[in-house]
């Protein structure tokens, strides 16, 4: 009689899942088509297995892609309906901002992520100084998100 395989993990699966905004580990998925890798954000994704996203592409916008900015409020107002998400072009991106930031949620949701760590000073992904919409959903969800 044959005695069972040994298996073992894979390595890394016993490390935690994070999210990370794309542009930051190195895809060039930026507006301008670039990417804007960091290195103390690649430092902290050593200790985890990571999925790299980018909301924007993710609610159908292209790369590269006009700038946008948040108009009347941060990505909270965006989604209570009180702010909006205008490109460079005087285009309303509201729709695909919204859109993308649900689809990071909902990667976040099915692979159990409670970590994300995002672009600052993005539409979509900043936290700090204007929580773009991305990061206000996550946070509404009890997603802990970083920027670098």
């Amino acid at each position: 009689m044959s005695q069972p395989e040994s298996h073992q993990a894979p390595a890394g699966a016993h490390l935690p899942c994070c999210l990370v905004s794309a542009c930051l580990a190195g895809l060039c998925t930026r507006y301008d088509g670039r990417s804007r890798p960091s290195r103390a954000c690649r430092r902290l994704l050593a200790q985890y297995r990571w999925l790299p996203l980018c909301p924007e592409q993710l609610g159908g916008l292209p790369t590269p892609r006009t700038p946008a900015d948040l108009v009347d409020g941060d990505g909270f107002a965006v989604l209570a309906g009180r702010a909006r998400v205008i490109d460079r072009a005087g285009r309303d991106r509201t729709e695909q901002f919204i859109l993308g930031a649900r689809q990071v949620l909902a990667v976040a949701r099915a692979q159990e992520i409670t970590l994300a760590l995002l672009k600052a000073r993005s539409p979509s992904c900043g936290v700090h100084a204007r929580t773009g919409v991305t990061a206000a959903l996550l946070l509404q969800n009890n997603i802990r998100c970083l920027e670098f």
